[in-house]
């Protein structure tokens, strides 16, 4: 089951919702959830995948897509904008580093 974390790009003011865990979206429309979300190459990719692995490419993909995608996020500069409970879980999960409040900010 997927879980949800909202992020926000504090260059843009932009929200999006950062995701992780397993992606039932993936699993049965295979590389349209990554086509929504504008993540053009890898929905090409999982479709091919899974047009020549009889659909076992999307299973594997599952697992893997929401995780993919947030981490993709946090490179383009998105940050975590949630309670510090659900940043903390999703910190773990995704396996990045828990951000540190800015100087002068109280956590």
């Amino acid at each position: 089951m997927a879980t949800e974390i909202m992020m926000q790009n504090p260059k843009t003011g932009v929200f999006k919702t950062g995701l992780y865990g397993f992606s039932w979206t993936t699993f049965f429309f295979s590389g349209f959830p990554a086509l929504f979300r504008g993540d053009i190459l890898v929905s090409v990719a999982v479709f091919i995948l899974s047009l020549l692995t009889f659909g076992l490419a999307a299973f594997f993909w599952a697992f893997l897509y929401n995780k993919h995608y947030t981490l993709k996020l946090l490179e383009r500069g998105y940050v975590f904008d949630d309670s510090e409970e659900k940043i903390r879980k999703a910190c773990l999960k995704l396996g990045v580093a828990f951000p540190q409040p800015a100087a002068g900010k109280q956590a």
